[in-house]
């Protein structure tokens, strides 16, 4: 049996798994254990001999120490009630437009995603901060729900995003490219999300003038309380690329700082900082054993030469690159309607990425190519995230409104779907639109 024919199979006991709903990490062990157990006859001691070795050279790996830092940092922005003061200064700019209180759910989604790193954090955060005064201004369940778990799909993107850390730690690509590269897609994600909002303000109707325009003076006071968020941000991304520090201690700065604006501006307490620690532990401990599952599934797939001999494939298939790159991004589609971002990412990008990295894009070199695939991959994945019936941020905004319906959440998502099919169009088409900062 060929080592393509073996991959599959492997690759088939695992999505057969995820069905059942075994855990991602145990899933993509045992796939990864079928693998060396069919390539050696049966015999286990090239696996025991992996499995000695795996979890030392993984976890002694220094750039993961970052992922914990920025799952941290997020802690305290969601223990320490800054998001609050983010959707206040949103509002008070925006608040006024037809859709402006919609709008200012989106901005705040946006400001609190610099900070925070997670799509399930900033949506379940914003669904406590957003969905009361959405309803106050008399937006319907269906429309206030489906902007909190739109906006909350900026979490992944916008930088600090965790997804990326471990897409540039699979692929050995740059943190701070990735992170500079997400910039752009993210503003457009923001701008387009708010003209669905326009348009479906206007639709309902009764959401002229939501809000009194503030003053002057209330917006400088709005901003004044944000700034220590704006510089937060300013230091981590700018710190990182500019080289005055690396990711490391990037998100070391930002989660202090973030601990002690939480403390003075959020007045978080022993409980908040209990559970700020305590939410980082377990989701390093999640985030770190489905990685340890992804190695293993890796070396088993290595083993057969499966990614090596699909890409070698795609190649000789004579397919233009542009239709293969379209057919995995569908198939990221299909797959966020039953599996989570991480366990996507973790799963396809070492076989995927072999095939896009072999093949020509526009003349671009290996890491624009890499930069490039990488933001287009997250953007897809960002979908899932409101796709049922497993959109995970669906799922959390349906437990805080309570009695709107799951379905009623997925058809109101739909307007903002659209926009994220045009921005992945345009970032396909167009992907400059990702790569010009890097330029700079």
């Amino acid at each position: 049996m060929s080592g393509l024919s073996l991959g599959l199979i492997a690759l088939g006991i695992t999505m057969a798994l995820l069905v059942l709903r075994v855990h991602i990490g145990i899933t993509m062990m045992i796939g990864g254990a079928a693998c060396f157990w069919a390539v050696n006859d049966g015999d286990l001691s090239a696996l025991l001999f992996t499995l000695n070795n795996l979890a030392y050279s993984r976890l002694s790996n220094y750039d993961l120490a970052v992922i914990p830092l920025f799952v941290l940092m997020g802690q305290f922005a969601t223990h320490g009630g800054l998001s609050r003061a983010i959707f206040r200064c949103a509002a008070a700019f925006i608040g006024h437009w037809k859709g402006g209180m919609g709008m200012s759910a989106v901005g705040a989604c946006a400001g609190f995603s610099a900070i925070c790193g997670s799509s399930l954090a900033t949506a379940a955060t914003m669904s406590h901060v957003a969905l009361p005064e959405l309803r106050r201004y008399n937006y319907s369940g269906r429309l206030a729900t489906a902007t909190v778990a739109a906006g909350g799909t900026l979490g992944i993107l916008i930088p600090p995003s965790v997804p990326l850390i471990i897409y540039a730690v699979l692929t050995q690509e740059s943190i701070a490219k990735l992170f500079v590269a997400a910039v752009v897609p993210g503003l457009i994600a923001v701008v387009g999300y708010m003209l669905v909002l326009r348009i479906m303000a206007a639709r309902e109707g009764g959401h002229d003038h939501e809000q009194v325009k503030a003053s002057p003076g209330e917006r400088i006071k709005a901003l004044g309380s944000v700034l220590p968020v704006i510089a937060v941000f300013v230091v981590v991304i700018v710190g990182i690329y500019g080289g005055w520090s690396n990711p490391t201690e990037a998100a070391s700065i930002g989660a202090a700082a973030c601990g002690i604006l939480a403390v003075l501006q959020g007045g978080m307490r022993w409980a908040g900082m209990r559970a700020s620690l305590l939410g980082t532990a377990e989701t390093t401990a999640m985030i770190f054993f489905v990685l340890l599952g992804a190695d293993l599934l890796n070396s088993g797939l290595a083993l057969t030469q499966m990614p090596n001999e699909l890409a070698q494939w795609v190649q000789e298939s004579g397919l233009a690159p542009m239709v293969v790159l379209i057919a995995i991004l569908v198939l990221y589609l299909l797959l966020g309607i039953v599996m989570d971002s991480l366990a996507m990412i973790l799963l396809t990008i070492p076989i995927f990425y072999p095939v896009v990295m072999g093949l020509d894009f526009f003349g671009m070199s290996e890491v624009d190519k890499s930069v490039w695939f990488g933001i287009l991959a997250l953007m897809v994945v960002e979908v899932g995230l409101v796709t049922p019936p497993l959109g995970m941020n669906l799922l959390i905004v349906q437990r805080s409104a309570g009695n709107v319906p799951l379905m009623e959440i997925a058809r109101g998502v739909v307007p903002f779907l659209c926009s994220d099919l045009i921005r992945i169009v345009l970032l396909v088409a167009f992907p400059g639109l990702c790569l010009w900062l890097l330029s700079l």
